[in-house]
């Protein structure tokens, strides 16, 4: 199976001609008003528009109320929703019974004991996302450039679809899939020049570098 690339945090039109240029599988819009990548509804929708049919399209929130949710699926019809806060395994699947979308379930690694919850969040999401945890004092979960021991994952069987995030980059990606052998990845920070500058030539080059590690890993 081919590894699924997500590029998250698109909020500009060039970084979306860039992901889609590029063959990325997924992008992800955010909404969220303390992410540097946070979108407005205007912009939401002319990216929304302008990916749409090139990438499967995914609405990132955090906590959401029932009509901020409403608000961003109507502004964007995106293909999945993304939830990156708290949300409960009973909060996951009242989203996605409410909306009638799939829903990727962000969880927060930094040890072993952090899979705890997986089994309850396996019957509720669709597919799930390993992101490391927050530094302390961090004012949203994810898009921090930080990384977790990738191992953890290696041996462990999860039933849905999921990504790795945290800290990747075209760098160490390689490494990241040899290490935790994943079905797909997820960057944000690490195509950036700078907090919610998105690059083009980093955005090409982490997808490439993604692709060649799957490709070696099952050439292997």
């Amino acid at each position: 199976m081919a590894l699924m690339v997500k590029i998250c945090g698109i909020n500009s039109v060039e970084a979306a001609d860039a992901a889609a240029r590029a063959g990325a599988d997924f992008a992800g819009l955010v909404f969220h008003p303390k992410s540097p990548r946070h979108l407005t509804p205007d912009a939401a929708r002319a990216l929304s528009q302008r990916l749409r049919g090139r990438l499967r399209l995914v609405v990132l929130m955090a906590d959401p109320h029932d009509e901020d949710v409403l608000h961003a699926v109507n502004n964007t019809v995106p293909d999945f929703l993304q939830l990156h806060g708290a949300e409960s395994p009973a909060r996951v699947s009242e989203l996605r019974a409410k909306f009638g979308l799939p829903i990727i379930k962000a969880l927060p690694i930094a040890d072993a004991s952090d899979f705890g919850a997986l089994p309850a969040y396996e019957d509720a999401a669709d597919m799930l996302l390993f992101d490391a945890k927050a530094p302390a004092n961090a004012e949203r979960g994810g898009g921090h450039g930080v990384a977790f021991d990738w191992q953890l994952l290696r041996s462990r069987t999860i039933s849905r679809p999921w990504f790795l995030a945290g800290g990747l980059n075209a760098e160490n990606v390689a490494r990241a899939v040899a290490a935790s052998n994943p079905p797909g990845v997820d960057v944000s920070s690490g195509v950036e020049t700078a907090p919610g500058v998105k690059n083009a030539d980093m955005i090409q080059a982490f997808v490439a570098a993604a692709r060649n590690a799957h490709f070696a890993g099952a050439a292997a």
